[in-house]
C-alpha cells in the first residue's frame, strides 16, 4: 500500500473552511408545495388530519425545528386549508418566530388537557376526511391521549406511508444540498486518511471528524472509528482501539446540512495489505457495486438487496444474514435523517424512482477477524443510479 504523506489532523483542521453558508436552504415555495402534495395524498386516502410532532417531518412540510419535550408542540396538517401549530400557551411568542408557513396558533395552558384540545380541533375541522393520521415519530405519551380523546368521531391511523411518499422523492434542491454535505465529508475522510499514524486512538479519530464538520459549517452527527478485529462488527465496540501497522482500519461519519444528512463509510488497512485482507475488501467491493449495478428505475429495493447478497453467497459467505457475511439490509434511505425511506431490504417491494436516494453498503462481516464496509450514497436520476462520492477505486488507494 502506497501510504499518504503524513499530515497531522490539527493542521489538516486549519485548512478547513465553512462551505455550508453558500448552499441555498429550502425555500419557503418549496414547503409549501410539500404541504400541498401531502395535501392532495389525505385527500385520496380520506384522511382529514396528519398530525405532526417535534420531528424531521415537521421541519419537512412547515420548515420549523422543535425540541423534543414531555409537553404537547407540534402541528396540525388538516387535509385543505393551513397548518395549525400547537403550541404551550407561553412558548408561543418563540413559536410565532420560528412559522415559515402561515397558520394559526392553538395554545394550551399548564393546566389544561392538551391532547383534548388538539382532539376537540381536529374534529372540527371543515376539512374532508374521516381519519386522523399520526407522524410515526409520535410518541405514545401524545398519541395515546389524543387517541381517547377522538373516540369513535374519527379513525386513528399511522402517517408512515403518507410521509414517506413525500420524503423519499428528493427535489433538485434537496439532491443539491446532500451532494454538498456528501462531497465535504468525504474530504473528512481523506484527511482522516492522510493524518493516520502507528498509535493513534480511536478516539482521537472521532474528535478531529468532529472538529472537521463544525470547521466546515456543517452539524456534525456521528462519527465511528474502528481497527483491526473490532471492524468485523457493524455498529463498533464499546471501547477505544489504538492503531497498529497491518490493521484494518473502518472509518464511519456523518453531518448535516439544512438538516439533510451525508453518511460515507471508507475500510482500508494501516500499512501493507494481506492477501486475505485484500480478498475480503475486493469481495465487499463486487457486492458494492452489484448493488449499483441492480439499482434501476422500477426495480424493486429488494432485489436490489438480493444482487449485493448473492455475490458473497456465491463466495461462500451467508447464506441470508449469517456470519460470516451481510448481517443486515444492504442499505436505506436518507435525507433529513441518516436511516429513513426506501429501505433496501427483502421484503421491501418498493419500486426505485427517480428522486430516491439510499446507501449503498453491503458490509462483509467475518466475526473475530475484520470486517469490510464500503458505503456511499446513490440517487436515482431520470436514466439510473448516480453515486453522490467517487467509491474507493482499491484497498491500496482508497481515494483514487
Amino acid at each position: 500500500m502506497t501510504a499518504p504523506a503524513y499530515k497531522s489532523y490539527e493542521q489538516s483542521l486549519k485548512e478547513f473552511e465553512n462551505i455550508a453558508a453558500a448552499v441555498a436552504p429550502i425555500s419557503i415555495e418549496e414547503l409549501q408545495a410539500r404541504i400541498e402534495k401531502l395535501q392532495s395524498l389525505m385527500l385520496a386516502a380520506g384522511v382529514k388530519a396528519v398530525y405532526l410532532d417535534t420531528s424531521t417531518s415537521l421541519t419537512y412540510f412547515t420548515g420549523m425545528t422543535l425540541g423534543a419535550s414531555e409537553r404537547m408542540h407540534g402541528a396540525i396538517i388538516p387535509s385543505s386549508g393551513t397548518p395549525i401549530y400547537i403550541s404551550p400557551a407561553f412558548e408561543e411568542p418563540k413559536t410565532q418566530t420560528l412559522i415559515k408557513i402561515a397558520g394559526e396558533i392553538a395554545v394550551w395552558e399548564e393546566h389544561e388537557d392538551p391532547a383534548a384540545i388538539v382532539a376537540d380541533l381536529i374534529c372540527g375541522l371543515d376539512a374532508k376526511g374521516s381519519a386522523l393520521a399520526f407522524d410515526p415519530a409520535t410518541p405514545f405519551l401524545f398519541s395515546s391521549p389524543i387517541t381517547a380523546a377522538i373516540g369513535a368521531r374519527l379513525t386513528v391511523i399511522g402517517a408512515k406511508e403518507l410521509i414517506a411518499e413525500c420524503r423519499q422523492i428528493k427535489s433538485a434542491t434537496e439532491i443539491a444540498i446532500i451532494q454538498t454535505a456528501m462531497t465535504a465529508s468525504l474530504r473528512v475522510h481523506k484527511a482522516v486518511w492522510e493524518g493516520l499514524y502507528e498509535g493513534v486512538s480511536t478516539t482521537e479519530i472521532t474528535d478531529f471528524i468532529q472538529a472537521a464538520h463544525i470547521k466546515l459549517g456543517m452539524r456534525h452527527v456521528f462519527a465511528a472509528a474502528q481497527f483491526g478485529e473490532a471492524t468485523a462488527y457493524p455498529h463498533g465496540v464499546p471501547y477505544a482501539q489504538t492503531l497498529k501497522k497491518g490493521d484494518m482500519v473502518l472509518i464511519d461519519l456523518g453531518a448535516h446540512i439544512h438538516r439533510y444528512c451525508s453518511d460515507i463509510t471508507r475500510t482500508y488497512v494501516f500499512g501493507e495489505a494481506t492477501e486475505r485482507q485484500r480478498e475480503l475488501w475486493n469481495l465487499e467491493k463486487k457486492a458494492h457495486r452489484a448493488a449499483f449495478a441492480a439499482a434501476q428505475i422500477g426495480v424493486r429495493c429488494e432485489d436490489v438487496d438480493a444482487a449485493a447478497r448473492k455475490v458473497l453467497t456465491d463466495a461462500g459467505y451467508g447464506p441470508d444474514y449469517q456470519v460470516p457475511g451481510l448481517p443486515h439490509r444492504t442499505g436505506h434511505g436518507l435525507g433529513m435523517e441518516l436511516h429513513e425511506d426506501p429501505f433496501i431490504v427483502r421484503g421491501n417491494k418498493t419500486e426505485l424512482k427517480p428522486g430516491m436516494v439510499f446507501s449503498d453498503e453491503p458490509m462483509l462481516c467475518v466475526y473475530g477477524e475484520c470486517g469490510v464496509r464500503l458505503e456511499d450514497i446513490i440517487y436515482m436520476s431520470e436514466t439510473g443510479p448516480v453515486f453522490f462520492t467517487e467509491p474507493s477505486p482499491s484497498i491500496d488507494k482508497p481515494f483514487g
